[in-house]
């Protein structure tokens, strides 16, 4: 069985990566992320016009046009996913908003994305699929609703629960719903699944299959067995963090010396507990569990919030290759941009362990 994958918010291939880590044989049927680059356009008018053209590439040649004369800045995510995955027909996109989800209607087994958390302008009482326009998680439903993937996961913040007064999840159900697709929802936190990261998100599984959602249960937590220790460099050097042939995480024993260490200012500064403004007392280091990778973890944030360890009795932020273990990201994964654009794609990233063991349970019940 081949599964037809395709991803929104695609980032650099958390799903793809667990497909590959499970050996499942896949096909990526296409990719889409505008690598946080944003363009002053009228999207509804230039979707109008894309859904125009008359092929494939012409509407991805057209939108890729589009922000060449917007913008100067380069996609580093397209850059670091290409690196790493072929895409059916190079389709790789860089705007879900300007995507037309009907050229791929019936052609996806799965389709994984998520977007930010925003709020909605409400119209009635219970909110529903026009009510959410003008937002990215309108963006990703609408390719649903044109895809029509077997699955959909959606992945968030598991603060949309509560994100105004539960108006926003309320409306999200309500939406789902809508589209006809029976979903499941469930908060995961990647330290119960092989990660030694406290990174806790909603995943919503949603099935074209009643049966099947019915017969669909999110995986069981399991014990872990390492901690973040165990992903550092100076424990297990660059290239010997990898996988078997289940996927299962495999380190080999065998360090590197790292020497970026922080200034003793610096370590002044992320030691501190902040102002009354801003304070954190636990500015605690070398955690066995990791606190969440951050997108901004390039920056040096105080160590309530951001993760530093001790090497050779100084202390450091961790390094590009670290941050990526800690996301599920073997070593094979090549790192093509600069630290600073690897922390941010790390930080944005879905944790690869996590979409392993939900996917096992999805390839349970929508057969062979």
């Amino acid at each position: 069985m081949e599964i037809k994958l395709a991803t929104a918010f695609s980032g650099i291939g958390a799903i793809e990566q667990a497909f590959i880590r499970l050996g499942i044989k896949h096909k990526i049927i296409f990719a889409c992320d505008n690598g946080d680059i944003n363009i002053d356009i009228d999207t509804d008018k230039e979707l109008k016009k894309v859904r125009k053209l008359s092929s494939i590439k012409e509407k991805k040649d057209y939108v890729q046009k589009l922000y060449m004369e917007h913008s100067r800045k380069q996609n580093f995510v397209e850059k670091s996913y290409l690196a790493n995955y072929k895409v059916e027909n190079d389709n790789f996109f860089y705007d879900v908003k300007l995507l037309d989800g009907n050229d791929f209607k019936n052609k996806v087994d799965l389709f994984v994305g998520g977007s930010p958390c925003q709020s909605f302008s409400i119209a009635g009482a219970r909110g529903g699929f026009e009510d959410t326009r003008g937002t990215l998680f309108y963006e990703y439903v609408r390719l649903v609703k044109e895809i029509q993937p077997t699955v959909f996961v959606y992945e968030n913040v598991y603060g949309v629960l509560t994100h105004d007064k539960g108006k926003t999840w309320a409306t999200m159900q309500n939406v789902f719903s809508e589209l006809g697709y029976h979903i499941k929802w469930k908060i995961l936190d990647a330290r119960n699944y092989g990660i030694p990261q406290g990174r806790r998100r909603l995943f919503v599984v949603g099935f074209k299959s009643q049966s099947a959602c019915d017969n669909f249960d999110f995986p069981k937590e399991k014990r872990l067995k390492f901690t973040m220790q165990d992903f550092l460099l100076d424990n297990c050097a660059d290239g010997n963090f990898n996988f078997d042939e289940n996927g299962k995480i495999i380190l080999t024993k065998g360090g590197q010396k790292v020497e970026k260490y922080l200034s003793q200012k610096l370590v002044d500064y992320v030691m501190s507990p902040g102002t009354k403004n801003f304070y954190h007392k636990d500015a605690e280091i070398d955690l066995p569990i990791a606190r969440a990778i951050l997108s901004t973890q390039g920056n040096t944030h105080r160590a309530s919030v951001n993760n530093y360890v001790t090497t050779n009795g100084h202390i450091r932020a961790l390094e590009p290759r670290e941050s990526l273990r800690l996301m599920g990201f073997p070593d094979s994964f090549k790192i093509v941009v600069s630290r600073a654009q690897s922390y941010k794609q790390s930080g944005n990233s879905i944790v690869v362990d996590v979409l392993m063991a939900i996917t096992k349970e999805i390839i349970k019940v929508i057969g062979d």
